[in-house]
């Protein structure tokens, strides 16, 4: 018999796979069905800087670096009319007293201001940890790299003043220097970093002439991009790495492993294929465990890093050569 049990942000998980923030956690039968099926822990869907905001003055009030989502007044009028602060605590309480496994609590912000002081209350509904999803669009001209990636540090800051659970950072890999910003972040006392966050993706209707979204849920090649960045900084961070984006099957999840994540997000596969998936999927890492001799995760995750790597440059190498990729 192999065994899942890692240890991700210092939390005791019975797997690896993790269920990730999104509209599929927003409920305790959801999360019920969740734990059912195996999955080690969940991450709830993220409450926004703004509909704290909204929740504490009654107002829409627009943050310093400016609104950061498409139609967000509309989005949380409409929202938190439905699902304010106080029923997400008790989404906290009653997801914690429903199953057995890990539950974070996810904030998607862009700023440090007074919305910090609601971790607290997330601290005190029982929340095993904190996912704060950043995200800084660098499309501003007129601001540098480094006052955009000194908003992550500023709220990571703030949050860890004011909380003892573990937190976790959800990035993008919109970074001048990815890989020094991250090793940065894992120095400032988080438990986490999640490679990487999925956004809002513009598409144009060009008989409406309408802005719409695209590609709302990732595909089996999106794993690309985590992928790489999970082999070359695994070994560089002080802290756990999980891999999020483009997963959608139990062999996405081992490469993830083998690269160095210790914990791996899934979200887009279970709406399409449900929540059997997670079964399906730690089958496969199971019996491939079971064909490699490995008892514990510990025996391969990072195997695949780039310090573990026959050939390092595979990863850095960024050329579309027909060399590495087999098309004359």
């Amino acid at each position: 018999m192999v065994n899942l049990e890692t240890s991700y942000m210092g939390l005791a998980l019975k797997s690896p796979l993790i269920v990730g923030s999104s509209g599929l956690t927003n409920s305790v039968e959801n999360i019920m069905e969740i734990a059912r099926h195996g999955a080690g822990a969940v991450v709830l869907k993220s409450l926004f800087e703004e509909q704290i905001k909204h929740a504490a003055s009654s107002t829409i009030m627009q943050n310093e670096l400016g609104n950061a989502y498409p139609e967000a007044e509309d989005y949380i009028r409409n929202y938190t009319r439905e699902k304010d602060v106080d029923d997400y605590l008790k989404l906290v309480e009653k997801s914690k007293k429903a199953v057995d496994i890990p539950i974070l609590a996810s904030i998607n912000c862009v700023t440090n201001t007074e919305w910090t002081t609601f971790a607290r209350q997330i601290e005190g509904a029982g929340a095993d940890g904190l996912e704060l999803n950043i995200f800084v669009m660098p499309s501003d001209p007129n601001r540098e790299g480094k006052q955009n990636e000194a908003v992550y540090f500023d709220i990571v800051r703030k949050i860890l003043e004011v909380v003892n659970i573990p937190v976790a950072l959800k990035i993008s890999y919109y970074f001048s220097s990815l890989a020094n910003t991250v090793m940065k972040l894992s120095w400032t006392g988080v438990k986490g970093i999640v490679l990487f966050n999925r956004f809002f993706s513009p598409d144009i209707d060009i008989e409406n002439l309408e802005i719409k979204s695209s590609n709302i849920f990732s595909s089996p090649s999106d794993i690309a991009i985590s992928l790489r960045w999970i082999a070359m900084l695994s070994t560089h961070v002080n802290c756990d790495l999980a891999a999020s984006t483009g997963v959608h099957d139990g062999n996405g999840l081992i490469k993830e492993l083998l690269a160095g994540a210790k914990a791996v997000q899934i979200a887009s596969v279970l709406y399409k294929k449900g929540f059997g998936e997670i079964e399906h999927m730690t089958e496969i890492l199971e019996n491939w465990m079971e064909r490699k001799n490995y008892t514990r995760l510990e025996d391969f995750i990072g195997k695949m890093s780039i310090s573990e790597a026959e050939n390092p440059a595979s990863y850095e190498r960024v050329q579309f050569m027909k060399h590495f990729s087999g098309i004359e």
